[in-house]
């Protein structure tokens, strides 16, 4: 079973950095593209930032500058370095990845927990 597991979050004042990882664990052929999701409060979640397998990233306009996605294919796992931090930051952050199976070769799409960011003075 496959499984994504996020850290890294935290709370952190305006301005602040943080780090966020998620590694993908279970049995599987290969993984897709990877992408960051985050829910804010009575928001809908939204994409971030996504990631192709072959390092090509794609940020939503809000965090162009400020936030850089990358990934380690060695290790099966995707980061999201925040910069500059704001208040409208302030967010559950989402891993999310197409992996293809070992049997089933076909692209399933699957979630992580989720780790929560606080940005606060």
């Amino acid at each position: 079973q496959v499984q994504l597991v996020e850290s890294g979050g935290g709370l952190v004042q305006p301005g602040g950095s943080l780090r966020l990882s998620c590694v993908v664990s279970g049995s599987f052929s290969s993984i897709g593209y990877m992408r960051w999701y985050c829910q804010a409060p009575g928001k809908r979640r939204e994409l971030v930032a996504e990631i192709t397998s072959r390092n090509s990233p794609y940020y939503v306009d809000s965090v162009k500058g400020r936030f850089t996605i990358s990934r380690d294919n060695a290790y099966n796992t995707v980061y999201l370095h925040m910069n500059s931090l704001k208040p409208e930051d302030t967010a559950v952050y989402y891993c999310n990845a197409d992996i293809r199976g070992i049997v089933d070769p076909s692209l399933t799409n699957y979630w992580g927990q989720g780790t929560q960011v606080t940005v606060s003075s």
